[in-house]
């Protein structure tokens, strides 16, 4: 079985992901962390990401980056979003993420485009939302956790900038698949929105 969960940044999607590849007992991949690692690969060279040629050469980023904890801070995810824009980096990260959804047994995906670009097939879609300030206030939180002096402000401001960026590149655009079910997480606890998930996938079994 693949489940494909997409949403917007910090809305949950990841969490929820892990949870169901633990209860299902399958792999789990956060595409996200791919691009970030694009991203901070072509900062950490001096490149721009803007700069489709620079970030084209940091897709050969060596794969130990992917558990590097710099990938979690917000100047890796404003780079994500600025490198996922170009096709040339979406199709050098295409079948990679192609091969792990379609391994024998099936796996669980994380991203922006997986129920409509990496796996359409998927037998299970969550489209995971929340609004921008519950999504701001839950990665302003984890920033504050992990030490790093951010304000409220910044990180709802980079939250809709990502979003218009996500949802509007020309290339695998945000949204939700026509077969996607919509899951807002707002109003939910972790464990209120885990079990929510997983009931929505037994509905597709």
């Amino acid at each position: 079985m693949i489940i494909a969960v997409d949403g917007p940044a910090a809305s949950g999607k990841g969490t929820i992901a892990k949870a169901l590849a633990r209860h299902y007992g399958l792999p789990h991949l956060d595409t996200g962390l791919l691009y970030r690692a694009v991203g901070m690969a072509v900062l950490r060279s001096g490149g721009d990401p803007a700069d489709e040629g620079d970030a084209f050469q940091a897709c050969a980023f060596d794969d130990g980056l992917l558990d590097d904890s710099v990938l979690k801070s917000e100047a890796a995810g404003r780079a994500a979003s600025i490198v996922s824009a170009h096709p040339s980096v979406r199709a050098a990260l295409l079948e990679r993420q192609r091969d792990f959804a379609r391994q024998p047994g099936g796996a669980v995906l994380d991203g922006r485009d997986i129920g409509t670009v990496i796996a359409p097939e998927a037998q299970a879609k969550l489209f995971v939302t929340a609004t921008p300030a519950v999504r701001a206030q839950r990665r302003f939180d984890e920033l504050v956790r992990m030490g790093l002096a951010v304000t409220y402000a910044h990180v709802l401001g980079d939250i809709q900038a990502r979003d218009e960026r996500d949802s509007g590149r020309g290339i695998a655009p945000l949204k939700q698949a026509d077969d996607a079910v919509l899951l807002d997480t707002s109003d939910l606890g972790v464990a209120a929105a885990v079990a929510a998930a997983i009931v929505l996938v037994e509905r597709t079994r």
